[in-house]
């Protein structure tokens, strides 16, 4: 009976990480419309300020889903952001290197890389706090998942979309899922 409530429990739990994932993801295309207001800043810093909604969701998901204290909590977000930047840089150095490619492709493996690497950076640095799961397995399942989902990239492309987008609350969602599933499997009882 206990073990039916806890599951009902964890469902539910993701079930609301999920939908953060999606508002996250709502507001992420539109972050840029107030960022752009402020005026100087270097662009790498403008681009972390764009992760702020998903790093937020991150923040209460590791403090949630795990034992970690505040302060990592706090690391963890300021990693997500940093993973936001290192993917849209990826996504723009592989747009660069596949320049002759059909548009459609290009969209697609830029989005792989970005998804690849925003997934690589955010698992790498929770897996280094002090209740992260060390073993490199138990983060396959988030790094496929964000990989997969990067490719998204190509529908938002495809449907020229700006201020809404199909890429962010999907992926976004999906990720904070996978992160939540991985730092419920190595939370103490």
């Amino acid at each position: 009976m206990t073990q039916a409530i806890a599951s009902e429990s964890t469902s539910r739990n993701l079930l609301v990480i999920a939908a953060g994932g999606l508002l996250s993801g709502i507001l992420t295309p539109l972050a840029p419309q107030l960022i752009d207001r402020i005026s100087g800043g270097p662009g790498d810093f403008r681009i972390a300020l764009v992760a702020v909604p998903f790093a937020m969701l991150v923040f209460f998901v590791v403090r949630r889903c795990s034992a970690n204290p505040m302060w990592a909590a706090l690391v963890a977000a300021g990693v997500t952001m940093l993973a936001f930047v290192c993917a849209v840089n990826a996504a723009i150095f592989i747009d660069g290197q596949t320049n002759g490619a059909d548009k459609v492709m290009r969209n697609i493996l830029t989005g792989l890389a970005g998804g690849f690497v925003g997934a690589g950076v955010m698992a790498l640095g929770i897996a280094l706090l002090p209740a992260g799961p060390r073993d490199a397995a138990t983060w396959l399942r988030m790094l496929l998942t964000g990989t997969l989902a990067g490719a998204l990239l190509a529908v938002d492309n495809a449907f020229s979309l700006d201020l809404t987008s199909v890429l962010y609350p999907v992926w976004q969602a999906a990720v904070a899922v996978r992160l939540a599933m991985v730092l419920q499997r190595g939370k103490p009882a």
